[in-house]
């Protein structure tokens, strides 16, 4: 079995822990902790488990510890891939949300997800699924909003003079 990685010279347990003590992340003192549990001497298999991980896990740790010290125990988490659409594509598809569907060239009374999967696929020559495209609109700044839809020939003088017209105030009984 090879020999145990070496942990930095320029930390001890006590650092480490006051450390701890005071980070805010619950898994970056986690960490410090099983690290502080390695300096006074203890297992790194004991000290991994203390720590709620693995031998191996630990080994990771003790890596990224030697090479950025503290501060590479915090999780990085990746970006995740790279926007398909550019700003500007994205102005226009929320200039295209906000003013709504013409029935005579889109077909449809109403954007729905699908309805704005075709119109990108369609003007900006990029596929997205239905949950990427709910998820563009999120991060554009819209809600799902459900509104009633409206015939495009619906007679407003009409729906005015069937509302129930009450009195403002009710006589008192």
């Amino acid at each position: 079995m090879p020999a145990a990685l070496p942990l930095r010279s320029d930390f001890d347990s006590q650092t480490l822990r006051g450390l701890a003590r005071r980070c805010e992340d619950s898994n970056q003192s986690r960490r410090l902790l099983s690290l502080a549990a390695v300096y006074d001497g203890m297992s790194r298999t004991e000290a991994a488990r203390l720590g709620g991980m693995d031998r191996q896990t630990l080994r990771h740790w003790v890596l990224r510890f030697n090479k950025d010290g503290p501060e590479g125990l915090f999780d990085r988490w990746s970006p995740g891939p790279a926007r398909r659409l550019s700003d500007d594509q994205l102005r226009e598809l929320a200039t295209i949300v906000e003013t709504g569907p013409d029935v005579q060239t889109d077909g449809v009374v109403r954007w729905r997800r699908v309805d704005l999967q075709a119109v990108i696929k369609e003007r900006f020559g990029v596929e997205y699924g239905e949950r990427w495209v709910s998820q563009i609109l999120h991060d554009l700044g819209f809600s799902h909003m459900s509104a009633r839809p409206q015939h495009p020939k619906q007679n407003t003088r009409v729906i005015e003079a069937f509302k129930k017209t009450s009195p403002t105030h009710l006589p008192p009984t």
